[in-house]
């Protein structure tokens, strides 16, 4: 199962690296101060993982779903999403540069975050950077360097087998989800009802966390609450059995899977359709003063 989770991963990281330049994503980089880049670790990392555990207590979750839901808030930067977001009108480079910056700070962030958060259940729970930079590393970073160099080198055959690799990716990856359901339903069926709840207010509160940090560019700001949504449900599935011994963590990380997918399409629509009506304003104001 780990093996075609790799694999799965690494189709689309290639997938996204196909369709990037090193030179846009330092672009992207600066279109940020460094105090705004640190409000957003602020809304990444510390207002999701605190949110869920709130929400967990507030609607009696059980300790494997809580835990569940817990890691889910703690593990940003799904590898995902990227690749699809330039179709919805987002902007791919600033998506792709939120990913990489979520993965640099996940070695830091994630083993201080479970930490505190053991601490609370007076548990000692300490996950090793060294683990986690590795897990970005094989999972994210090589295959997307990979695809990068590919772009840099052959750009007419990565511009031929971009399609077709992310075509497969997300194939490979709905037929994985639809066998971890299959394998999942009697643990599905014993699940709180509240899970899907909790789910849908943390999917909706990661993306109002990104609008509370007030980034002054709407396409920067809607990029990057989308991409927060979709938080790193394989590195939670990581945590939850390696390091935090969480039973029937995984029904609750599967639910969120699947709750902030349909979050993210509505999303997109609501940005696409705010955006042409924006833009119908303005063309009306523009004729209304050239009359």
């Amino acid at each position: 199962m780990s093996i075609l989770i790799l694999i799965v991963v690494a189709i689309l990281m290639i997938s996204v690296g196909l369709s990037l330049d090193l030179k846009e994503l330092a672009a992207t980089i600066r279109r940020l101060t460094w105090l705004a880049w640190l409000r957003l670790l602020l809304a990444t990392f510390i207002i999701p993982a605190f949110l869920a555990l709130a929400l967990g207590h507030v609607f009696g979750l059980g300790r494997g779903e809580l835990a569940g839901i817990f890691l889910v808030g703690a593990a940003p930067g799904a590898p995902l999403l990227t690749r699809n977001l330039a179709r919805k009108g987002f902007d791919m480079h600033l998506a792709a540069t939120y990913q990489l910056w979520a993965a640099l700070m996940i070695p830091i962030m994630i083993p201080l975050i479970v930490f505190v958060a053991g601490r609370l259940y007076h548990r000692v729970i300490w996950v090793p950077p060294t683990a986690m930079l590795w897990q970005i590393l094989e999972k994210q970073l090589i295959p997307l360097a990979a695809g990068m160099v590919v772009a840099r080198l052959a750009p007419r055959v990565a511009q031929k087998i971009q399609a077709p690799l992310n075509m497969l990716g997300n194939v490979l990856l709905t037929a994985f989800l639809v066998l971890i359901l299959w394998k999942l339903e009697p643990e599905l069926m014993q699940t709180s009802p509240m899970v899907p709840v909790v789910a849908l207010l943390l999917a909706l509160g990661c993306m109002l966390a990104v609008w509370l940090m007030r980034l002054k560019d709407p396409v920067i700001q809607e990029t990057f609450a989308i991409s927060n949504t979709n938080r790193h449900a394989g590195l939670a599935l990581l945590l939850s059995g390696q390091y935090v011994r969480a039973t029937h963590a995984i029904p609750a990380i599967a639910c969120y899977a699947l709750v902030a997918a349909v979050v993210m399409i509505v999303y997109a629509r609501w940005t696409r359709w705010s955006g042409r009506a924006r833009g119908a304003a303005s063309e009306t104001g523009d004729r209304l003063v050239s009359s």
